[in-house]
């Protein structure tokens, strides 16, 4: 299996609900690290996996939305927890539907699957991986 990864980072601020979630129960921030990692069987017809320069700037588009945001006051994530791991699916789910779109070009069609970690910090991290 070939992989091909990009990262970046964003900020944002939120809460949880849940007495597991001790003292970040209260809004605080968080900044990220995000490492999105392209997976195929084979390499497409140019040698590739896909194109860095299109998923960096696909990874940016998508964390946009997120960046410098309350995700408390999100709409799309009223009544969710946004855990490292929730947001992690939710950033997949958003680079998987723009594959499937061609944002990725055509050379992405053949994607096996798309694997997103975010970094909390430098000892802690969570992923989730799917097929596209």
């Amino acid at each position: 299996m070939y992989s091909l990864n990009v990262r970046d980072h964003f900020m944002i601020a939120h809460s949880f609900e849940g007495q597991t979630f001790g003292p970040a129960q209260a809004l605080h921030g968080a900044t990220y690290v995000v490492d999105a990692t392209f997976r195929r069987k084979e390499l497409d017809e140019e040698g590739l996996v896909v194109d860095i320069g299109r998923a960096s700037v696909l990874l940016a588009a998508t964390l946009e939305d997120l960046n410098y945001r309350n995700l408390d006051e999100h709409p799309e994530f009223a009544g969710e927890n946004t855990t490292t791991e929730f947001l992690a699916r939710e950033i997949f789910e958003r680079l998987a539907k723009a594959a499937r779109d061609g944002r990725l070009g055509t050379g992405a069609r053949d994607l096996a699957s798309i694997c997103v970690t975010l970094h909390e910090s430098h000892v802690a991290w969570g992923s989730y991986e799917g097929e596209v």
